[in-house]
């Protein structure tokens, strides 16, 4: 198996992007390869590492159905519903804490 060509951080080729990158582009892969490896390095631990796409390959995003909007909203909604007093928090709940802020304030233990 050939490795992947490694890029330093801001020094890739024109012509790749990332998937962000793509996708501000509104692009998205379109199940090509991976082209090359973006690396960046860290202080104390390993380099932080983002894949690249050729661009010319790139197809464009798919358009939002009433079908997926309405299955995205759904599940927004269930993220901001607090288990405990079953309303919305206006945010999404923290996976730390499992309910809302104000739920958890109320169970917090007395010291």
């Amino acid at each position: 198996m050939a490795a992947l060509p490694e890029y330093r951080w801001r020094l890739a080729p024109d012509g790749l992007a990332t998937r962000r990158q793509l996708r501000a582009m509104g692009l998205r892969p379109g199940g090509q390869d991976v082209v090359a490896e973006l690396q960046r390095p860290r202080r104390r631990r390993g380099p932080l590492v983002a894949y690249l796409y050729r661009i010319d390959r790139a197809k464009p995003v798919r358009p939002m159905t009433p079908g997926r909007r309405t299955a995205l909203a759904k599940a927004m909604t269930a993220r901001r519903t607090c288990p405990n007093c079953r309303r919305d928090a206006g945010y999404c709940i923290p996976r730390s804490l499992g309910m809302c802020v104000a739920c958890s304030d109320s169970f917090a233990p007395a010291a």
